[in-house]
């Protein structure tokens, strides 16, 4: 057989399972025995929550590699490339490398049907384990309990907030997520909670397994002024501890604390000037994420974050009043069809002064005519475009040195934005080498 290229082995995968969601552990964990799969690192910590999942599992990956360990990290979605998904110390697998681990998946899991995460996800553990890796920081791709990320054992597991989202899966309350998010609990294992409102079901299943419990505005906590941030956690033996003066973030500080509670846990070393350099090293692409460019003489201020939950702009809306632009603020908007529109919009409408709306490169993509109407019902200033590319240099037309463009809502509506941003880097860089 002709080997396979990554982009048919991710076509292969698409097309293997007759639904692209099917939650369950059985048939990964069957398959993971065949492959002999263990434990991929001799520390495992498991990330869940409606939002903050990716920033958290950067600090706390960043965090440890600042101790040189070599740490694994389990991601997803991607924005633009697959291999943004499995990385060792921040490095993606190559293309090759995630070839081998399918070929080795497809080998193991014999009759066995796999969706296309639990292959994939399958996948990582496998390159994982033949890394020789220190820790692993896996994310978990949908709720927990039955999220293939959840066949492996957590050394530790961390919640980093519960809102209600892919309600279809997960139920339609913040106790129904809850519950499916302690999942990833293991008896006698510390768990960790930045939501300052856990609901019950998180609060039972902690004391059902005797898990060591650790809650934000209980045994650890940050404060956050105009200039810098505060941060107070408890180690494993209940002594106090505190880092002050902290330079402000651009990403979530709050999932920033969430991690610090996480690593003093560990036992490892703790130094001040160390760990705030791993914070301030921490990068994400697409969350929060502030860039600039040119665009016809203007130098343009652009501000990416794929919130696309109520939850997630309603924090968007929080962080926008703390930092508003010198001009005017103008939004770049596509949301998936699954996703409670009105709940998005009405958290940010008050932070934007125009809008434009987009299509989604997506089957699921929500029409554009319900995003401008739900605008409009709020009485927004709102344009329409054919896709994200059209909308984004749309707001280009309009913006000054002095506005900032907010381009969210989606994975795809950020990738499409990052996808725009290279085309540009390399067409200029053509223009300059042809002047």
């Amino acid at each position: 057989m002709t080997e396979r290229t990554l982009g048919e082995w991710l076509a292969y995968l698409e097309q293997l399972h007759p639904s692209a969601i099917d939650m369950g552990l059985e048939r990964s964990q069957r398959v993971a025995s065949r492959m002999g799969l263990g434990k991929p690192a001799p520390r495992v910590i498991t990330v869940t929550g409606t939002n903050g999942k990716g920033s958290t599992c950067a600090f706390v990956a960043s965090l440890l590699r600042a101790q040189g360990l070599k740490v694994g990290v389990y991601n997803s979605p991607h924005l633009l490339r697959y291999n943004e998904r499995v990385q060792v110390n921040g490095v993606e697998a190559t293309d090759a490398e995630l070839c081998e681990a399918f070929v080795a998946v497809e080998a193991g899991r014999g009759d066995t049907s796999l969706t296309y995460f639990e292959m994939g996800t399958l996948a990582a553990f496998w390159l994982f384990q033949r890394s020789g890796l220190d820790a692993v920081v896996l994310e978990v791709g949908l709720g927990g309990r039955l999220d293939t990320v959840n066949v492996v054992d957590a050394d530790m597991a961390l919640v980093t907030s519960i809102g209600v989202d892919h309600a279809d899966y997960l139920g339609d309350t913040r106790e129904s997520v809850a519950y499916e998010k302690a999942g990833i609990f293991r008896h006698g294992a510390p768990a960790l909670c930045g939501d300052l409102n856990p609901p019950q079901p998180l609060l039972d299943k902690a004391r059902e397994l005797a898990c060591p419990f650790f809650l934000r505005g209980r045994d650890f906590d940050l404060g956050v002024t105009d200039h810098d941030w505060q941060w107070r956690g408890v180690d494993a033996h209940g002594r106090a501890v505190e880092l002050h003066d902290l330079p402000l973030l651009d990403l979530p500080m709050e999932n920033a604390a969430l991690a610090l509670q996480a690593y003093l846990l560990l036992g490892l070393p703790w130094a001040d000037a160390q760990i705030i350099e791993a914070l301030k090293a921490t990068r994400v692409v697409g969350r929060l994420d502030r860039r600039q460019f040119d665009w016809q003489g203007k130098h343009l201020n652009l501000l990416l974050d794929v919130g696309h939950n109520p939850h997630a702009a309603e924090y968007l809306a929080r962080r926008l009043a703390s930092r508003p632009p010198a001009g005017k603020r103008l939004a770049v908007f596509g949301l998936l069809a699954d996703k409670d529109l009105d709940g998005v919009v009405g958290e940010l409408n008050a932070s934007v002064q125009h809008w434009a709306v987009a299509p989604l490169d997506s089957p699921r993509a929500r029409p554009v005519a319900d995003l401008h109407g739900a605008l409009q019902n709020l009485g927004a200033s709102v344009s329409s475009y054919d896709c994200v590319a059209a909308a984004l240099e749309g707001q280009c037309a309009l913006a000054t040195s002095d506005d900032e463009i907010l381009l969210f809502g989606s994975f795809y509506c950020v990738a499409e934005a990052l996808e725009w941003l290279a085309r540009r880097s390399t067409e200029e860089a053509a223009n300059g080498i042809a002047g």
